[in-house]
């Protein structure tokens, strides 16, 4: 028996290594545009099965009719929705419906934790609190992703990225000084909200096991943009100071940290330290530049940042970005300034399987699609294997299924329109 127990503890061993962190672990997610629909992916690229519950009376999520890039030929699956419905299933239930709820119901019996990105007041009316959801689960975990959260005089309002960039701050310290207010490129904000409701949907998941009791857990967008003002919010905060845009997408407070033209575009140095300042003029071969007294200390050259922009230019636009990237790269702090064809053809992103190629059935005209890769690395774990995103309702006769409904009775509940399957 000794002989065969330690075979059985090593597999028990490379079985528990080899589990991503929420393997396991079903979430049910009310996804509406980026913001809840990134936080599930997040979940499942750690692991989760993530079930993204859809309204039938809207269709589903608004991602998959965003936008004109379709991959397939019959315009179902959405180049938007791809970007952020991979990896989970799709189920197509109405929970204002009585019939529907009773089948919710047995699903958060089954399950760990139910997320949402739904304006501060409709979780209440849609009944996915804690409070709702606790005689079905006393465990479950209910997060809350909201534009200005369920506790204010603003929770019934509607919230999106570009309107928290607006209210908050970030359009004032964003572009070229003159320039009108400048939202960043990027949806940061939807992005950082996913990355917060995810660490308290994980937090809640972490408490439950610790106390065996579930709970709300809710941040907002406001919140977490208002946040990310960060230093810059506390200079106002303490001091009264107001920032503004800085020039050449600079640094407030480090010079030189911004851009610089070369021969044939633009480069970005960030000497955050006094040692990379006197490395950077040794790159350059400018003793001049080092020993200058306008540019000895950072002190001083934020003094003369417009003089100390236009010598690194006359230094930069000697040669091109490509040659000071084979200069510099990996010695001083240094990037060159790509858009998103030169981002994601980069030597550095194709090299280390930044992106991912998986097959593709749903279209005559590709074999295959590509994804941005997971941004996590678990020890001893595989990383997730890429899905394509469900078409909407795809696994809503899988999923009542496995609850024990009846086939007959599924074919009913989708002739009455509570749920849909595709």
């Amino acid at each position: 028996m000794a002989k065969l127990g330690w075979p059985l503890i090593l597999f028990a061993q490379i079985r528990y290594i080899m589990m991503l962190p929420l393997h396991g672990k079903r979430i049910l997610s009310f996804e509406t545009w980026g913001a809840g629909s990134f936080h599930g992916t997040l979940l499942a690229f750690l692991g989760a099965e993530v079930v993204n519950i859809e309204d039938p009376k809207q269709g589903g999520n608004p991602l998959r009719k965003m936008g004109s890039i379709y991959l397939d030929e019959a315009r179902e699956d959405n180049e938007t929705s791809e970007s952020t419905l991979h990896n989970k299933k799709s189920l197509a239930l109405d929970i204002r419906d009585p019939t529907g709820r009773e089948v919710f119901l047995k699903l958060v019996n089954n399950s760990h934790a139910v997320i949402d990105n739904f304006r501060g007041s409709l979780p209440e009316e849609l009944g996915v609190t804690y409070a709702d959801l606790k005689v079905a689960n006393p465990k479950i975990v209910c997060t809350h992703l909201s534009g200005y959260g369920r506790d204010n005089n603003r929770k019934h309002w509607p919230g999106y990225d570009f309107l928290m960039q607006a209210e908050t701050g970030w359009m004032s310290v964003t572009g070229e000084p003159g320039s009108i207010p400048t939202k960043v490129g990027v949806s940061v904000v939807d992005l950082l909200g996913s990355v917060y409701s995810a660490l308290c949907t994980v937090s809640g998941l972490l408490r439950t096991e610790v106390t065996g009791k579930g709970g709300d857990f809710d941040t907002n967008l406001f919140d977490i943009a208002l946040n990310c003002l960060c230093y810059q919010g506390l200079w106002f905060l303490n001091e009264g100071i107001v920032p503004g845009k800085q020039p050449r997408s600079a640094h407030a407070s480090q010079a030189p940290c911004q851009l610089v033209k070369t021969a044939d575009g633009w480069f970005y140095v960030a000497c955050l330290t006094q040692k990379f300042w006197e490395m950077l003029c040794h790159e350059l071969g400018s003793d001049l530049l080092q020993t200058d007294a306008r540019f000895l200390t950072n002190e001083s050259r934020m003094q003369n940042r417009e003089l100390l922009t236009e010598a690194l230019d006359q230094h930069f636009q000697k040669r091109t970005t490509k040659e000071w990237c084979a200069q510099m790269e990996g010695k001083i702090p240094c990037a060159p300034v790509y858009d998103i064809a030169e981002a994601l053809n980069n030597p550095y992103v194709q090299d280390n399987d930044k992106t991912v190629s998986i097959p593709y059935a749903r279209s005559t005209s590709r074999d295959s699609i590509q994804f941005i890769n997971a941004p996590f690395s678990i020890p001893d774990t595989p990383p997730v294997p890429f899905q394509q995103a469900p078409l909407y309702g795809e696994n809503t006769r899988e999923i009542l299924g496995d609850l024990g409904i009846p086939q007959d009775e599924v074919e009913s509940l989708a002739k009455a329109g509570v749920i849909y399957c595709c």
